[in-house]
């Protein structure tokens, strides 16, 4: 969601909030179902946007300059696309389009715009056409777009920022499934964040149904007490992150215990550290819950050291899990 989110005068710098480069303007081609065009010939009829964005799916991807300055890492392209199909796949949309095919298409789309710094790539799916019924009928086939933009990194950030527990709760399974990274499911976490900033915070944090914790607006969320780093499960109603799958195995190689399962709200409270982790967020430290401070309220140890951990994987620098990048040489 934070690729939709406007930067709030609150937010931390490098936040969620602050994909996009100040007048880094649009991209010069756009893929578009199978061929690229210039951006401003990638237009469709107002009377396609309605019902069938409502049944949109959509990933969030990040090319990092390497630290070599010679290559554009694509971080975890292929897994990002599989989860695509997956979220298509349960909202029942026909999508037309292999892993492999859409991993062209992405590439054809960077090398296309030249991108030879930090990249934000954006693929979506929504169903073609004019539809005139009030619901997107199963099976509907859907267009593939993939868009990219410029991004400010906000990893080595200095401060962190402040959370608050939300009144709203979380989407869950029975309703809406959490797991799909389609469009609709990203207002739950627009209230959610509007009602924190106008409560003089920067991101909330959402409860579900059963009042366990479940993630922030668009990034997952885990807090550290006695050294051991505690995330909701998948069943808490989070989205199957692959920022938290990666986070999460960056901490067992550094030694750090990691305990899956539901978290009281209370718990936040008694953290010595909290962070969100996604890919528009990246590792982003909480310094205050509901008003009160985090351990110390800076950020702490542990979230530092997966920071770093994470900076120097994306960054081509670690040299591990080669099988999670796309290299582009620039």
């Amino acid at each position: 969601m934070s690729d939709t989110l406007a930067q709030h005068p609150a937010a931390p710098v490098g936040g969620a909030g602050a994909l996009a480069s100040p007048g880094a303007g649009h991209p010069e081609w756009i893929w578009r179902s199978g061929e690229l065009l210039p951006w401003e010939e990638a237009r469709i009829h107002v009377n396609a946007v309605g019902h069938a964005s409502a049944a949109a799916v959509f990933e969030g991807i990040k090319a990092y300059r390497a630290a070599d300055g010679e290559r554009l890492l694509l971080f975890r392209l292929r897994e990002h696309l599989e989860r695509l199909r997956t979220s298509a796949r349960i909202c029942r949309l026909d999508l037309p389009y292999s892993t492999d095919e859409m991993v062209d298409a992405v590439v054809r789309t960077i090398q296309a715009n030249g991108y030879r710094d930090d990249a934000y790539i954006r693929p979506w799916a929504f169903p073609e056409g004019i539809i005139r019924e009030q619901m997107v009928p199963a099976g509907a086939r859907c267009e593939l777009v993939v868009d990219t933009w410029p991004f400010d990194s906000g990893l080595k950030r200095t401060q962190g920022c402040r959370a608050a527990v939300s009144s709203w709760l979380r989407i869950s399974d029975a309703s809406t499934p959490p797991r799909v990274k389609a469009f609709s499911n990203y207002h739950n976490g627009r209230l959610a964040l509007m009602e924190a900033r106008e409560n003089g915070h920067d991101w909330p944090i959402l409860l579900n149904e059963r009042h366990k914790v479940t993630e922030g607006a668009a990034a997952c969320l885990a807090l550290v007490r006695d050294g051991v780093v505690i995330t909701p499960s998948l069943t808490s109603g989070v989205l199957d992150s692959i920022t938290r799958s990666t986070a999460l195995t960056l901490l067992r190689e550094l030694g750090v215990p990691v305990e899956e399962r539901e978290v009281d709200r209370s718990e936040l409270y008694l953290a010595d550290e909290l962070f969100f982790m996604g890919t528009a967020w990246e590792i982003l430290p909480v310094t205050s819950i509901d008003g009160l401070p985090v351990g110390t309220g800076a950020p702490g140890p542990v979230t530092g050291r997966l920071e770093a951990a994470y900076t120097r994987l994306v960054r081509g620098e670690s040299g591990e899990h080669r099988d999670w990048f796309t290299e582009l040489h620039i």
